[in-house]
């Protein structure tokens, strides 16, 4: 029978911490309303962080929240990979089965790398090749199923013991209290704070957490007197001694852990004896356990966190009833208690366990994490699943058998890659490559790459009977290394690898570890990557077609398209697809087509291009290559967009943007918003546009889209004459973009930007100065989606200050290099031949020589285009020379040109060309508006429009397409067109966004009357 004290070592009141109950319950509340909320306790080990999550926990429940609690689990000196999120996701998976199955719907066989129960029900599909995206993707599917889990209940998570957590715990981690937003959702986060000294792995997030205002961080402090005199009253079951609790509040100093152990003490008789050191005040109670109960603790000690009943008497080797009655002893002198899921057991402190461990010799440790992996060896079921091969590695290593480790370290890589536990598996490679040489020959000729190895493809070679090398291990750490971050560390084993292939000649791999450097080179903004690339080219020049080759003529051609598009680099994605197709790569053949499409975009051949791009985005949708999908719609609508296809592009990147959100690719979704907001700009739709590069500048998980948002930011603040805005933006673009490795993407519509910023200050000659730094980097064959409105952005500012004084200097020689640059430019797409013609409308106003011809000539080219700002400033241009020395027919045109012009410009918010229109219509004494009249009865009829036609003009105005409005009419497509075009008819106008200003310009709509699908696609594109 259990004695008071025993039943009572843990003190059943809680004690203090009334301000940090206070603190959690608030956020609780906050959570059920509907604000996702994220905490982080901090304090010393056993000042009673797992007693005040044990009651914050309590208390959710009883207000019917659901609480999954995780621990960090430490084997030895490891941490298992997502061992607290598992736990937390398999608890929660128990009491909401049918939640969490909707929340993972169609994601399951990634998720089952956190939860491998979900990969049950996941389709098989055949295996995919890793990629950077890998991890983020699994940590966006996570926050997406918590945040779905707890979209109708209040959810609270709770990760204890940080301290211990793996790489891949503190990365996904940081990553949900950085980007949750919605749900009723409470994540709280447990950690040792004296154990973080300063080159602590958990130290950076900390330092992160501490800059993020969304996370409430509590550090726990030490009980005073009174509250150590109400803990041990609650220990003893009576109000105790003040003398006593002087002397145990004295040498305590206050810690919760220390003081029950030392009432403990003090009540059994053994506290005048007792020594001050800290391990002897914890291994005291130990010590005074039978000794197969204190064996039995030892055991436990090295096990792990936590020991699974079964392991543990496969280890202890008795006889079950005395190893049960050793338990028992253990339980009831709170030495031991039984782990959450009641299969296993566990010190109920971790001081404990550290002590007793801390307490064991040498031989004797080594010789229990041999006897744990003999047990485990011998039965796998042992220990849940997915801690298996991580386990098993951890005894084997540090039970100091080479032979036995080796290959037990390789299967927990395996294990770690399979789960996108990057982080793990670069640091059990390296272990790997500590026990290369010290194992025995044997056993390393037994080792084959097909089981252990599958970055470097064969190549020749048969993976099942070729031994595995040491390249491969350093294959396999620089690829892991590259894939979780540490950039640094993979690029040191790469030139190790490089260094010992010096003397093989096997020029495959040294090409395959070339062109890693080249991307670990650009990603820690060393340079472009091209030496490396060009390098790895070289040594597979002539060489039989194998996957690296093929893998290294795609990246030629993806570095050519981005850095030197042309000719060059349409042959090399040629020859990519070519050789993919000869060794069955076909992932590497669908990647090497999107490139190859858009090059093919960008050299002329628009229609071939496009149609591969369709076709490739649809296989590999079907053939669940989402990587390769998620490219597809970033560059087919890119490149639709640069041919002038926005209405075409636009509903493309909406598709896009669900896609790569659905199945987490984040920097493609990034992309896709960034790509949204250029062609949304081009379509009039400046409002979304807006949103769109707000979305991409939230979502990218990288530079790059984040630049390219900024930029389309920039060119709409430029639009609306918020000029400061607009150098924000820019100057946040070149932040992000960098000089280490400049792309014509980035430095022509940077130019572009600098340019026009310049001409609307007024200085003209930093406009000179920017364009001929741009002459001077060149423009690159391909380029020219890029090149014409730069070159229309210096000629307009030529010639808007062709009178000024300053501007006759060197004025015939700049508007010759915007002339010759021009005639260097292809015109194969009507916007850029468009373009071309208001190029040189521009130029011959710049020299004075500007008519009406000119301007008309150019206003056609845009009324064919859905450009309804570009046809606004035209047009604007066009009334300017009509009014120089025309008559009544003029002025009457011009009068209509500057009405269409200025309802474009109030309803996107243009106010430079507003206020342009404005003040020629003030000079030339026109009234834009028309005089006071009856109002008709119905305008809309007024305009001529059947029922039918108000209807469709009402969906156009608020940006529907002719499906869209099909579908909601009942109507076919085609009908919906021939509406549209009847429409733009009667207003005279020649687009939809023109159409759209006329009906806001008029108020044939007021607020509100948009349909409900106009008001959840607006939503839609300012979310995510």
């Amino acid at each position: 029978m259990l004695t008071p004290v025993e039943t009572r070592s843990v003190s059943p009141v809680f004690v203090g911490r009334r301000d940090e109950l206070d603190t959690l319950n608030a956020a609780l509340a906050r959570a059920a309303a509907g604000e996702p909320q994220a905490l982080v306790v901090g304090g010393e080990a056993g000042v009673g962080k797992t007693r005040l999550v044990e009651e914050f926990a309590t208390a959710a429940c009883r207000q019917g929240a659901v609480v999954a609690l995780g621990g960090c689990v430490e084997i030895g000196a490891d941490g298992l990979p997502f061992a607290p999120f598992s736990t937390a996701l398999r608890a929660l998976r128990r009491a909401l089965p049918d939640e969490c199955a909707a929340a993972a719907a169609g994601q399951e066989e990634e998720l089952a790398r956190l939860l491998p129960e979900l990969g049950e029900t996941a389709p098989a599909r055949p295996p995919r090749r890793h990629d950077e995206e890998g991890m983020a993707r699994l940590f966006e599917l996570t926050a997406r199923l918590l945040e779905g889990v707890a979209a109708d209940r209040t959810v609270l998570v709770a990760l204890e013991d940080l301290h211990w957590a793996d790489a891949s715990t503190r990365h996904l981690l940081s990553y949900l209290l950085r980007t949750l937003r919605t749900g009723r959702l409470v994540v709280l986060a447990t950690y040792r704070s004296d154990d973080i000294h300063r080159r602590h792995p958990l130290r950076p997030l900390l330092a992160e957490l501490d800059r993020l205002r969304t996370v409430h961080r509590l550090e726990l402090a030490r009980f005073t007197r009174e509250e150590v005199g109400r803990q041990i009253a609650g220990i003893l079951a009576a109000e105790p001694d003040p003398a006593q609790v002087d002397e145990i509040f004295e040498r305590s100093d206050g810690n919760a852990f220390f003081v029950e152990e030392l009432a403990v003490a003090a009540c059994e008789g053994c506290c005048a004896g007792l020594s001050d050191s800290l391990r002897d005040l914890l291994l005291v109670r130990v010590e005074a356990l039978p000794e197969t109960a204190q064996r039995v603790a030892r055991i436990v000690a090295e096990g792990g966190s936590t020991v699974e009943y079964r392991l543990l008497a496969a280890v202890a080797r008795l006889a079950e009833d005395d190893l049960i009655e050793a338990l028992r002893a253990a339980v009831n002198a709170n030495i031991l208690i039984a782990a959450p899921g009641g299969d296993g057991y566990r010190f109920r402190h971790s001081l404990v366990r550290e002590a007793v461990a801390d307490d064991l010799l040498p031989g004797e440790r080594s010789r229990l994490n041999r006897r744990y992996a003999e047990a485990l060896e011998d039965d796998p079921t042992l220990v849940p699943a997915d801690e298996g091969a991580m386990r098993l590695a951890s005894y084997w290593y540090h039970a100091h058998d080479p032979a036995k480790a080796l290959p037990a370290v390789l299967n927990a890589s395996v294990a770690a890659r399979r789960r996108h536990a990057y982080s793990e598996q670069l640091g059990l490679l390296e272990r790997a490559m500590e026990l290369w040489d010290t194992a025995p020959e044997d056993v390393r000729a037994a080792l084959r790459p097909i089981d252990y190895a599958e970055v470097y493809p064969p190549c020749g070679c048969d993976p099942a009977t070729t031994p595995l090398r040491f390249l491969d291990l350093l294959a396999e750490a620089a690829f892991a290394g590259r894939l979780c971050g540490e950039r640094e560390r993979a690029l040191k084993i790469t030139k190790r690898a490089l260094r010992l292939l010096e003397d093989e000649g096997d020029q495959l791999r040294a090409a395959w570890f070339w062109t890693q450097r080249s991307s670990l080179v650009q990603s820690l903004g060393r340079g472009d990557g091209w030496r490396e690339l060009a390098t790895a080219q070289e040594l597979v020049r002539g060489l039989p077609p194998s996957e690296v080759h093929a893998e290294v003529l795609g990246s030629v051609a993806n570095w050519s398209m981005l850095h030197e598009p042309g000719p060059e680099a349409l042959a090399a994605a040629e020859r990519a697809v070519q050789y993919a197709r000869m060794v069955d790569a076909r992932e590497i053949e669908l990647n090497a087509r999107v490139t190859l499409g858009g090059l093919r975009v960008d050299a002329g051949d628009v229609e071939a291009g496009l149609a591969d791009m369709y076709r490739v985005k649809e296989q590999a949708i079907q053939e669940g290559y989402t990587y390769v999908a998620g490219r597809a719609y970033v560059n087919l609508p890119s490149e639709l967009e640069s041919v002038g296809r926005s209405r075409e592009a636009a509903p493309i990147l909406e598709e896009g943007a669900r896609f790569t959100r659905k199945f987490g690719l984040l920097g493609s979704e990034a992309w896709t918003w960034a790509n949204l907001s250029a062609s949304l700009y081009s379509l009039g739709r400046w409002e979304e546009a807006v949103g769109a590069a707000a979305t991409a500048a939230r979502r990218g998980p990288s530079t790059k889209p984040l630049g390219t948002a900024a930029l389309c930011l920039a060119h709409l603040a430029l639009g609306r004459g918020d000029l400061a805005e607009s150098a924000r933006q820019l100057a946040a673009a070149r932040g992000y973009f960098g000089t280490h490795d400049p792309m014509p993407q980035q430095w022509l519509p940077l130019a572009r930007i600098a340019v026009g910023l310049a001409a609307a200050e007024g200085r003209l000659l930093d406009v000179r100065a920017e364009f001929e730094r741009a002459l001077e980097a060149g423009f690159p064959p391909g380029t020219h989606r890029y090149a014409w409105p730069l070159l229309l952005a210096a000629a307009t500012a030529e010639a808007d200050a062709r009178t000024l004084p300053a501007a006759r200097a060197d004025s015939a020689e700049a508007i010759d290099r915007i002339r010759g640059a021009a005639k260097r430019l292809t015109t194969g797409a009507p916007v850029w031949l468009a373009h071309n013609t208001w190029v040189r409308a521009e130029l011959r106003r710049a020299d004075g020589e500007d008519t009406p011809d000119t301007w008309s000539e150019v206003v056609t080219a845009y009324e064919s285009l859905e450009r309804p700002y570009d046809l606004a400033r035209v047009r604007h241009r066009l009334a300017q020379a009509l009014l120089s020395g025309g008559g009544d027919d003029e002025r009457d045109r011009a009068t209509e040109l500057l009405r269409l012009a200025g309802a474009v410009a109030d309803h996107l918010g243009a106010r430079p060309l507003a206020d342009s229109v404005a003040l020629l219509a003030q000079r030339a004494r026109l009234a834009l508006t028309c005089a006071p009249r009856q109002a008709p009865d119905d305008p809309v009829a007024a305009l001529g429009l059947t029922s039918r036609e108000r209807d469709v003009l009402r969906l156009v105005s608020v940006g529907r397409t002719n499906r869209q409005i099909a579908e909601e009419l009942f109507i076919s497509p085609k009908t919906a067109s021939v509406h549209v075009s009847n429409i733009l008819g009667k207003l005279g106008v020649a687009g939809r966004g023109e159409a759209a200003a006329v009906a806001h310009r008029l108020g044939l709509f007021p607020a509100g009357t948009g349909d409900a699908l106009g008001a959840r696609q607006r939503t839609g594109v300012h979310g995510s």
